[in-house]
C-alpha cells in the first residue's frame, strides 16, 4: 500500500511544519525553543516514539479482542534515552498496562504480541530505504 504524506513549512513560524494526511485534520511538527523552534507541536522524535507505543497498544487490543479476553484498554509509557543518538544508539523503554487483564499469563502474552506490531518490527528488524530528491516549484 502506498500512501503520501505532505509536509509544508508554516508561514510566520520558524521551523513549524504542517502535515497533511488524507482524511485527518492537519498535524503539526516543531522543535523545542532550546533548538530554535517555538515548541508549538511534537518534534519528529516524539512522532517516532509515539508511533511505537500506539502500534503496540493497537496490536495488543486486536489480539485480545480475537481471543475474547476482557481487555478494557491499554496504557503505554514510552521513555526515550537519546543521550547516545549521535553514536547510533537510541533507546526506547516501553511500559504497558493492560487494563482488565488479571491473568499474568494473558498479560505476558499481550506483551509478547506487542513485540510483533508492525512498527516494532520495522524499527528492530527491517532495512529501511530512504530516497530523497529535490523538485522544482511548479
Amino acid at each position: 500500500m502506498k500512501k503520501t504524506i505532505e509536509i509544508t513549512s508554516e508561514r510566520n513560524h520558524i521551523y513549524r511544519q504542517r502535515v497533511e494526511l488524507d482524511g485527518f485534520d492537519d498535524l503539526f511538527v516543531d522543535v523545542l525553543e532550546v533548538a530554535g523552534g517555538e515548541n508549538s507541536g511534537p518534534d519528529p522524535h516524539d512522532y517516532f516514539d509515539l508511533s511505537l507505543g500506539a502500534c503496540k497498544a493497537i496490536t495488543s487490543m486486536m489480539y485480545a479482542r480475537r481471543k475474547q479476553w476482557p481487555l478494557e484498554g491499554v496504557s503505554v509509557r514510552v521513555n526515550r534515552d537519546d543521550s547516545e543518538e549521535r553514536r547510533g544508539i537510541y533507546r526506547l523503554d516501553v511500559e504497558m498496562t493492560f487494563h482488565g487483564i488479571e491473568d499474568p499469563e494473558q498479560r505476558a502474552r499481550l506483551e509478547e504480541i506487542s513485540h510483533k506490531c508492525p512498527i516494532h518490527r520495522l524499527m528492530t528488524s527491517s532495512t529501511v530505504e530512504v530516497t530523497t530528491r529535490t523538485s522544482v516549484e511548479a
